[in-house]
């Protein structure tokens, strides 16, 4: 007996078509608005004018002469009536949102423009004296009224403590990193305690320590006094990056090699630390961009020289950060040009490190992508 199939048959082409396949990753996302409508940017400068308008009246009405407090008023009534317009146009929910919105959009527009405000205004006052002859001089001999000098004996010696720090730290680091993420124990808690505490230390909590231990033990000041206030600042923040960056590494990398029998210790060193390292590269360029941003702490440890001391461990030695302090608070014209060219160099360096930073970043995510 023959049986009946009733089942529609679908042409193998329709089955092939790549057009007829359900995307289960595009389901998942959030639904983004392209661009805004017409109408929504009318309402927008609608709600500015009124913010003006209302901003305007009241410093009329009430004699108000700064400029901070007529923004704050208009930027409060512009978001009230774009809320307004918004909710009679579609619904509550909807007014708030678009509202919010805006507010994120503006906060971050004020974020980057007092950002390049300040890049500019230290452009401005620093480009000067910016030339080749400023990075291969030192202070040597150069008066308040001379036109020479440089920043030699800065950069040397802030090369020099950072350096010294970064060494000490980044082992440290990376090793109690992968204690508290891999390892664990019952000390865990409590590092990762002592590792928050120091985190939020003041900075000149560690120039104090390290100048009642070791500056006014008798030993001076000198450049090893400072990268060693400087490694307590990098300490906690180098650890808790490297953290971070280890638990991104997927625990199915790690469930294999032990699954073949590699024992732990070999898995972190030839799985986890290979995997993770552009992320810990990146770790140590972010504490090395901290370091060399440092003040407070130098002030007490390192003390200041015109001469370029190559020693770290004997005498004082100058710093970039505090070549800017010492010059810029001069009464003299010469001396604050000098002191703006080298917060000049100082923000060019601390900029390119955050920019390998974030490009170390993005190949650590990459090679993440890949081992997933």
């Amino acid at each position: 007996m023959t049986e009946i199939n009733d089942t529609p048959t679908v042409p193998v082409a329709v089955l092939d078509d790549p057009r007829n396949e359900v995307d289960v990753q595009s389901e998942d996302r959030p639904l983004r608005r392209s661009r805004m409508t017409r109408e929504e940017y009318t309402d927008l400068a609608a709600a500015f004018l009124t913010g003006a308008a209302g901003a305007g009246l009241l410093r009329t009405v009430f004699g108000w002469h700064g400029l901070i407090g007529t923004g704050v008023w208009w930027y409060l009534l512009f978001i009230a009536a774009y809320y307004l317009l918004q909710r009679d146009a579609a619904s509550n929910e909807v007014g708030l949102d678009r509202v919010v919105t805006v507010v994120i959009w503006s906060v971050g527009i004020a974020v980057v423009a007092v950002l390049a405000w300040m890049i500019g205004f230290v452009v401005v006052r620093g480009y000067h004296k910016l030339s080749a002859g400023f990075f291969v001089h030192d202070m040597r001999g150069v008066g308040p009224l001379n036109p020479g000098g440089g920043v030699r004996a800065a950069i040397i010696g802030s090369a020099e403590q950072v350096g010294l720090a970064t060494l000490a730290v980044v082992p440290l680091a990376v090793l109690t990193a992968v204690y508290l993420q891999e390892l664990g124990g019952r000390l865990a808690r409590l590092v990762r305690f002592t590792i928050n505490a120091l985190a939020g230390f003041p900075s000149i909590v560690a120039g104090l320590t390290v100048y009642t231990v070791w500056v006014e033990a008798g030993h001076g000041p000198s450049g090893a006094a400072g990268a060693a206030a400087l490694a307590i600042l990098m300490l906690p923040f180098v650890t808790r990056t490297a953290e971070e960056v280890l638990r991104t590494v997927p625990d199915s990398l790690r469930e294999a090699s032990l699954a073949l029998g590699a024992p732990q210790w070999r898995v972190v060193m030839r799985v986890v630390l290979p995997t993770a390292l552009a992320g810990l590269t990146t770790a140590a360029i972010l504490g090395v961009a901290i370091g060399v941003g440092e003040t407070a702490p130098l002030l007490f440890t390192t003390s200041y020289s015109d001469l370029t001391v190559w020693n770290p461990f004997h005498g004082p030695q100058s710093s970039l950060a505090y070549y800017v302090y010492t010059y810029v608070l001069e009464p003299n014209k010469t001396q604050n040009q000098r002191g703006f060219t080298a917060l000049l160099i100082l923000v060019i360096l601390v900029l390119v490190l955050f920019v390998l930073a974030r490009l170390a970043g993005r190949r650590n995510q990459r090679r993440l992508g890949r081992s997933r």
